[in-house]
């Protein structure tokens, strides 16, 4: 299929999307409204996940005529066990999403539609109980609340919500989850968090990363290589930055999957989610619920050849209240806790713990942390003088929703073959999109290229020695070492002295006719 193609399929789901939203206007407040609707998403992918997957075996024994969505409760309860072990959940028949929508008009007339969406959703995770797969589904239609005053102020305006939503997905031309062209239900979750970004604004110093900085960011962290072990996000969120690698790589070349936690139990809910939608067996993600600072995850994992992440900005930790913190070994090697008001280093410091000797970690940084003294400027130093600092790259500013902040990529690796750190100023990689800047294709593959290249350009990229950064007590603000081109008008003093010079001249020309006026003027009074 041409990109052409591909790109008028995904502008027609986009339009599906609008539509349903435009439709519950009113009804459901934007970031509640995508709960909802990527909750129904989900809900129907799995069925049609495991519909096809049955109806395949099936026609693959001979057995042309099936259909799971038609078959009888009662004579698909003997695959559950099967369907569990390999799909990682079960859904009866007559609870799969098509068939839930069948009835939905007469579900709502009984105002009973809440109360069958509820127990589906809940034999959905029961199915998981007990298993491998129970971490991975316990919980995920937390959000999904169907008895929520957001869906309406009674009963019946809950339900008659509900039905909208339904048939809006049902109507979304998704296609076959294994012949999607487009990646359709993944697309529709990264519209529809984009759609609301700016709308959420910021919670607590967070947040939603722009595809185009997620593409760049990972492009970054996987140079040069065709597969990596697995891929690791300490502060996830959505997901979408451990799905990059994915797409970029191909997601059967991230060989153990894709790793993260995330503190906030919504979108820990939607991030789980996000992997289902974009095709991730249950095995091949592992994302944990904790405070990654207080309570890290995956301990006892292999270290990560590729971290990927986009922190809260300068939030606020426990810091030296916590006595055992200073003895952590992620944060213990620099001498020093990040300060109780920025947790900035202490992300960066747990990463670093994390990350494989092979391999490259990639983190969206606030500016500040370059340059503050104190505490963040010891870090740096330990940083700096264990030659783990590969590169500070300069953003522009106004990237992301919310906020006009400029903010800057700090890559950082075990294995570096030499003691120089590159500095590239990208602050006027972007083109101006409505409110906001953008990186488009052409800014990301320029970075890129200085990123692999190393090479000094004037005004952009300049490859600095350690003894220079340690000269600039551990400074790390691009500016400090990429000069700013002068782009004011120069002036040619020379020309300058003649121009007033023609001017004054002109000047006596003009005042000796004024008085020669006046003269006239007064000699006829």
């Amino acid at each position: 299929m041409t990109d052409v193609k591909k790109e008028q399929e995904r502008e027609e789901l986009h339009r599906t999307i609008w539509a349903i939203a435009d439709d519950l206007r009113g009804s459901v407040d934007g970031w509640d409204f995508k709960t909802y609707v990527l909750g129904t998403m989900f809900y129907r992918y799995i069925s049609e996940n495991l519909t096809e997957y049955i109806n395949k075996g099936e026609i693959e024994a001979g057995n042309t005529d099936f259909d799971y969505a038609r078959l009888a409760d009662e004579e698909a309860e003997v695959i559950r066990a099967d369907m569990v072990n390999e799909r990682g959940f079960f859904i009866l028949p007559s609870e799969l999403f098509i068939n839930v929508c069948t009835k939905a008009e007469k579900s709502a007339e009984e105002n009973t539609l809440n109360e069958i969406i509820e127990a589906v959703f809940r034999h959905i995770e029961q199915s998981a109980q007990g298993t491998i797969s129970e971490a991975e589904f316990s919980g995920l239609f937390d959000d999904y609340d169907v008895n929520s005053n957001k869906l309406g102020a009674t009963v019946p305006k809950r339900n008659q919500t509900l039905v909208k939503l339904l048939f809006g997905i049902r109507d979304m031309k998704l296609g076959s989850y294994q012949n999607n062209t487009i990646d359709a239900f993944g697309d529709a979750y990264e519209y529809l968090m984009g759609m609301y970004a700016s709308n959420a604004g910021k919670s607590g110093g967070e947040y939603f990363t722009p595809q185009e900085v997620s593409e760049l960011l990972t492009q970054i962290a996987v140079v040069g290589r065709t597969e990596i072990n697995k891929v690791y996000d300490p502060a996830c969120g959505s997901g979408s930055l451990l799905l990059k690698s994915a797409k970029i790589l191909g997601k059967d070349k991230v060989i153990q999957g894709f790793y993260g936690q995330e503190k906030n139990i919504t979108t820990y809910n939607l991030c789980r989610i996000n992997m289902f939608l974009h095709d991730i067996e249950y095995d091949k993600f592992n994302i944990a619920c904790e405070d990654t600072l207080i309570q890290p995850q995956h301990w006892d994992y292999e270290p990560f050849e590729v971290i990927v992440s986009n922190p809260p900005y300068s939030i606020k930790w426990e810091g030296d209240d916590n006595t055992t913190l200073i003895n952590d070994p992620r944060f213990s090697p620099a001498g020093v806790l990040a300060p109780k008001s920025k947790a900035d280093m202490a992300f960066i410091m747990h990463s670093l713990t994390w990350l494989a000797s092979n391999g490259t970690a990639a983190i969206v940084c606030f500016p500040g942390i370059m340059y503050r003294g104190g505490a963040e400027q010891k870090i740096r130093k330990y940083l700096v003088d264990n030659n783990y600092i590969d590169c500070i790259i300069q953003l522009p500013n106004n990237l992301f929703f919310g906020t006009s902040i400029a903010t800057c990529i700090l890559v950082m690796k075990k294995n570096k073959t030499d003691n120089k750190t590159l500095f590239i100023d990208a602050s006027k990689e972007f083109v101006k999109v409505t409110n906001n800047n953008k990186l488009i294709e052409e800014n990301i593959k320029h970075i890129v290229d200085e990123f692999v290249s190393r090479a000094d350009v004037e005004y952009f990229a300049r490859l600095v020695d350690y003894d220079e950064i340690k000269e600039q007590n551990y400074n790390l603000s691009v500016s400090t070492y990429v000069e700013q081109e002068d782009t004011r008008e120069k002036i040619d003093i020379k020309v300058l002295n003649q121009q007033i010079k023609e001017i004054v001249a002109r000047e006596q020309v003009l005042r000796k006719a004024i008085d020669e006026i006046i003269a006239e003027i007064e000699g006829e009074v």
